[in-house]
């Protein structure tokens, strides 16, 4: 079994790295990345930090059985860019390990520590269409 709480601690060290970039530009270079594990763990970051920056009320993941992810921000219509099949699997398996939800259906509120503040945000999962779908929305 990971070590949840490690997994959810890197993911706000990430975001304290990661605060002063531009998340959209870093997130559409990580499917370049080897490290799958790391690489979902920065993906998971990049879009908390994406959020918080943009005013964002919700960030959706879709992840297909067939490999396809499409990411989607609520604040107006727009595609994210994806972190690509590989790694968008690996960012369900950092979501279900550290918010515990089993059966892949379920949601949890998850506090998020950037910096010297921190961010509460309800993390949803469900399966849909043979494949799973994240929802993170953002405090208001």
């Amino acid at each position: 079994m990971k070590d949840t709480g490690s997994l959810h601690l890197k993911v706000q060290e990430l975001c304290d790295c990661y605060a002063t970039t531009d998340p959209l530009k870093e997130m559409s270079e990580i499917t370049k990345d080897t490290d799958l594990d790391e690489a979902a763990l920065k993906w998971l970051s990049l879009a908390a930090l994406h959020g918080v920056n943009s005013n964002a009320k919700k960030i959706k993941m879709y992840v297909g059985n067939d490999g396809s992810v499409q990411v989607t921000a609520e604040y107006r219509p727009s595609e994210l860019p994806s972190p690509g099949s590989d790694i968008g699997r690996k960012v369900v398996e950092a979501l279900t390990d550290i918010t515990h939800i089993e059966g892949g259906k379920g949601k949890t509120p998850l506090a998020l520590g950037i910096r010297d503040s921190s961010i509460e945000l309800k993390v949803k999962m469900k399966a849909k269409d043979g494949g799973n779908k994240i929802s993170i929305k953002f405090s208001e």
